[in-house]
């Protein structure tokens, strides 16, 4: 019989407690290494108290905390014992800690919370909707190239000669505004547009080259004049009216400007009709000869010359 109580087992080697209460609870090292996830090996070298064939002293430390939690002992407690006989730095066991409930007054209740959720929604999906509805596009378009106001506001300048298709053909077509004028481009129908807005006198905008079929709608035609590469391509439109769907390739609008005016129409050239004619003059038949009566030679009421 030792000094010491029979239960006073703090004198007894750490991994001889552990054995102990593991046999207590009928446990083998395999439901210990199941429960724990610790290998065999190590188990083992616990038990015999073989510390350092164990990887590190922290090692060591933390498998058997992790044995004498699982077989009932105080984990804690028996770490900090095998921390004093081996070394290592001490970890203090944290204290439990308590958090105050939340008061319930100063939460914000959960319908308030949804509602500004969904107003939230709303409104990005009103910006999104106002945005597409300007025709802005998800993807990047092409800013407008909108130069400086000229100091007189008067049109492209122009060589004075006329522009064939063939010599403008691929090149970017630039309208100058000879007033304010609101235009739109796209490219192609149903597309995002290249441009939307005002010109002001004197300002140009160039179809960016990648455009394929650019196409403009204005109201006031006559106050945009085209130009190409120099090449005087002449007005949109001769008067105020909306046109739409007005083709900007430099090929069309060279061949527009070149279009000679047409003509007031004029009557075909045929022989005027019977009853507009003057019937020919007619040569005057020449005078019948006449053959003058025989004159008397003395009045009837006249006698004779007595013998």
């Amino acid at each position: 019989m030792s000094d010491h109580d029979e239960g006073d087992d703090r004198f007894v080697a750490i991994g001889e407690r552990l054995r102990r209460a593991r046999e207590a609870r009928a446990m083998s090292l395999d439901d210990v290494a199941s429960q724990t996830r610790i290998p065999m090996r190590h188990l083992q070298h616990i038990e015999l108290g073989e510390w350092d064939a164990l990887p590190a002293p922290t090692y060591a430390i933390g498998f058997t905390r992790n044995y004498a939690s699982a077989v009932g002992l105080d984990g804690p407690a028996i770490a900090n014992e095998l921390r004093d006989e081996i070394g290592g730095p001490r970890r203090r066991t944290p204290a439990a800690e308590y958090y105050e409930p939340a008061d319930p007054a100063r939460v914000p209740p959960k319908s308030l919370v949804i509602g500004v959720i969904v107003a939230i929604v709303l409104l990005v999906g009103a910006y999104v909707l106002w945005r597409n509805t300007l025709g802005a596009d998800t993807g990047p378009a092409p800013e407008p190239v909108a130069e400086a106001p000229a100091e007189t506001g008067g049109p492209a300048p122009d060589n004075g000669q006329a522009a064939a298709p063939q010599d403008v053909a691929g090149q970017a077509v630039t309208l100058t505004a000879l007033g304010d004028v609101w235009l739109r481009i796209t490219d192609g129908q149903g597309s995002a547009p290249l441009f939307m807005g005002v010109l002001t006198t004197g300002q140009t905008y160039t179809v960016p080259a990648t455009a394929t079929r650019p196409l403009l709608r204005t109201a006031n035609p006559q106050l945009l004049r085209a130009s190409a590469a120099g090449r005087d391509l002449g007005l949109i439109g001769p008067t105020r009216r909306t046109v739409s769907d007005v083709s900007l390739l430099a090929t069309d609008l060279a061949a527009q400007a070149a279009a000679p005016t047409a003509p007031a129409a004029t009557p075909a050239t045929a022989p005027a009709p019977n009853r507009s004619r003057r019937p020919p003059p007619r040569t005057p038949a020449p005078p019948e000869e006449r053959t003058p009566a025989p004159q008397p030679t003395a009045p009837l009421s006249v006698p004779p010359p007595q013998q």
